[in-house]
């Protein structure tokens, strides 16, 4: 599951709530702790948590408890949209069009 993909699991109207901790997923939506996919002071689920669970009073086994639900992703790269593949017709049509005129004018 990508970071894009975990943030529509944020516990808020009837969604489940899911964290990352570590890499780690976690089903957190049963906890009364996470009620409405809050859990005080200010952690929304949905979220990767693993820096704000470095300042947290509880220790990482807390967290582990909660069932597994998969692994964070990284999310592909998006490919450059810089129109490269629209230059390379553009070129190829010129092309055609400059041959076509020379051909004419022989």
């Amino acid at each position: 599951m990508t970071l894009a993909e975990l943030a529509n699991y944020d516990g808020r109207n009837g969604h489940r709530a899911y964290i990352a901790v570590n890499g780690t997923i976690y089903d957190v939506t049963d906890s009364p702790r996470w009620e409405d996919g809050l859990h005080p002071p200010d952690h929304q689920a949905g979220q990767d948590l693993t820096e704000e669970l470095l300042k947290a009073p509880h220790v990482r086994a807390v967290v582990e408890r909660f069932p597994v639900i998969g692994r964070l992703e990284e999310e592909a790269p998006k490919q450059a949209s810089g129109g490269s593949g629209k230059i390379t017709v553009g070129i190829i049509i010129a092309t055609v069009i400059v041959a076509v005129v020379i051909f004419l004018l022989l």
